[in-house]
């Protein structure tokens, strides 16, 4: 199929001959209840007539637009519904590309996506986005692409692979498939006037798009306002209803966020459910979802299907996943809902609350049925260099994860990463470890781990050494990642630094990816060799192999829900409170390196 779309404008002389009754339209809809997102109502027996990929005439009875060649579809008594959008993602974080996740969400009634590809811009470059962006382009659903806004996401305290300049920005600005400036991380660039943050956000305005943000503070003060002064549209980093009510009234939208390990609806859709906020200002959406969730929970489905649990009304619901999403973007009169001249993008469903996706119609195309892909979703030629991506500079040993103590102590008060579950932020701890032979020893039974930033951008032999709790690890363990937001640097956790040392080498050895090692031996490995990000594989193949990662950090004691999202966080050194970059370990509160130990 044609995967491109006509423009409105190239398409409306066939659209108004359609639903004139002149011309016939390629299908046609009937049979059904249609939903209303404009105008928040169900219109039992409503017909729709699709020309061009777009829909023609919506209305009681499309019958004047049947000719001998037109497909109808009898909709037997079932809902049709606007194709659902996700308004905020990374597809990075479902381990797969931008073909491969189409493939993957669509039968999931995804037809559109807005994605930042921030991850593979702190390993590529302007070229890794630009060829995420192409590959988008490629597919029969709509895939919009955010120009990503900070890489680094927090200057001065980690390295990346490349770094995002303002000239980038204003570039991407002209290519035909962003919409807009990835999310504005580094808040306090904003808060406090950094020029090329607020060069980026003026480059996006210039351009009439929209500007991502991304505030990740409880402090709803002055430092708040002036976030909001700097032009963010919209945020998706509250987590509770007073951040929602906050940005709202600051004329932003309030983002919330059902990933694999962001449980945010449910603490937020209260404003609207209870305090009576105007729904139109919340928008759904997932941000991280990696390959197992998509193929065994479901993508934008299983989030409106969480919204109207936590007691919002499935229209209002609907809405937050399709018409809100798209006025956000400016798009309201191309997407979003079913209406003369937008895109044919819907879904037929039997039941508005539990959502079962029946039918999936993407631009005037049956795409999906009942859970199989029905179209191809094209592959780019990856280049090989976006393959060897993983460069250590020398073969790591148990000593390079070695911890020294100062001078002549026993024991030592370290600071510790905690990791909080199915939440971003991390807790600040502290720790009383033990010294053997002058090195600091983890506290695995009493839940005290290592973790090690391992430098692989450009082969510097880098390693910096650190503790986290949180994990439940016990044994001899370790699990590397070459995921690691943001600048994708390698995470090691572990008990043993042998293992360390194995995991490590190991990824080096496939190009990157997630592996794990217990008593020496390799138990799980998910390779990723695109960017160290992403495998061409389908979603099944990296659900499965994701899968058995997740069972084998069970194995070495883990029992935190979606722990592995957990660990490639552990280096976002722009969320609350203590990180690690390849510069040291990064008090988040302050935006500052700090020591390892407390001073005694």
């Amino acid at each position: 199929m044609n995967q491109m779309i006509k423009s409105w404008a190239e398409a409306a002389p066939r659209l108004v001959a359609v639903a004139a009754g002149r011309e016939p339209a390629d299908t046609v809809i009937r049979g059904g209840k249609l939903v209303n997102v404009q105008s928040r109502e169900v219109l039992d027996g409503w017909q729709v007539a699709i020309a061009e990929g777009r829909f023609a005439y919506v209305g009681p009875d499309a019958s004047h637009c049947i000719g001998p060649d037109t497909v109808v579809i009898e909709a037997d008594g079932r809902y049709l519904i606007p194709g659902l959008c996700d308004a905020h993602m990374h597809i990075e974080s479902g381990m797969l590309t931008p073909a491969e996740f189409a493939r993957a969400v669509t039968p999931h009634g995804t037809t559109t996506m807005f994605t930042d590809p921030h991850e593979i811009a702190n390993v590529m470059g302007l070229e890794g986005v630009r060829l995420m962006h192409d590959e988008a382009l490629m597919q029969p659903v709509n895939i919009f692409t955010q120009m990503p806004s900070c890489a680094p996401s927090a200057p001065g305290l980690e390295t990346t692979g490349f770094a995002i300049s303002a000239e980038d920005v204003a570039e991407a600005m002209t290519w035909p498939g962003i919409i807009g400036l990835g999310e504005m991380m580094n808040f306090p660039g904003v808060v406090a006037g950094d020029a090329q943050m607020l060069a980026e956000i003026a480059a996006t305005q210039m351009a009439g798009k929209t500007v991502g943000g991304h505030y990740a503070s409880p402090d709803l003060g002055p430092a708040f306002h002036a976030y909001a002064a700097g032009g963010p549209a919209d945020d998706h980093e509250g987590t509770c209803e007073a951040d929602a009510i906050a940005r709202v009234r600051q004329g932003m939208r309030s983002m919330m966020r059902l990933g694999s390990a962001w449980y945010d609806v449910e603490s937020q859709i209260t404003a609207v459910t209870e305090k009576g906020l105007d729904p139109r200002n919340f928008i759904l959406c997932t941000d991280d979802s990696h390959s197992g969730t998509l193929v065994n929970e479901g993508h934008m489905n299983r989030v409106v299907r969480h919204a109207i649990a936590c007691g919002a009304e499935p229209i209002v619901a609907l809405q937050m996943a399709t018409i809100n999403t798209a006025s956000h973007f400016g798009l309201e009169r191309e997407l979003g809902s079913i209406a003369p001249g937008r895109r044919a993008d819907a879904i037929l469903t039997s039941d508005l609350r539990s959502l079962p996706i029946e039918q999936v119609i993407a631009r005037g195309v049956l795409v999906a049925r009942d859970g199989d892909m029905l179209v191809d979703t094209p592959h780019l030629a990856w280049p090989d260099h976006a393959r060897n991506t993983v460069h250590l500079g020398k073969a790591l040993s148990a000593g390079d994860f070695e911890i020294a103590a100062p001078d002549g102590a026993n024991t030592v008060t370290a600071k510790v990463i905690g990791v909080i579950e199915n939440q971003a932020p991390t807790k600040a701890l502290t720790a009383d470890l033990q010294v053997e032979d002058g090195i600091v020893q983890p506290d695995a039974p009493g839940d005290v781990a290592q973790i090690a930033l391992v430098e692989r951008h450009r082969g510097t032999g880098g390693v910096t050494n650190g503790f986290v709790s949180g994990f439940g690890y016990s044994g001899k363990m370790a699990m590397a990642s070459t995921v690691a937001h943001d600048s994708h640097h390698m995470i090691v956790v572990g008990t043993d630094r042998e293992n360390m040392a194995l995991a490590a080498n190991r990824l080096g050895e496939v190009g990157g990816g997630i592996t794990v090692f217990r008593n020496g031996e390799e138990i799980a490995l998910v390779e990723l060799p695109i960017a160290g990000l992403m495998s061409e594989e389908h979603a099944q193949v990296v659900a499965r192999k994701a899968g058995r990662m997740v069972e084998a950090m069970a194995e070495c004691g883990c029992t935190l829900n979606n722990a592995y999202m957990q660990h490639s966080l552990l280096a976002l050194v722009v969320i609350p409170e203590l990180r690690i970059s390849d510069l040291g370990l990064v008090d988040v509160t302050k935006f500052e390196i700090t020591d390892l130990f407390e001073e005694t």
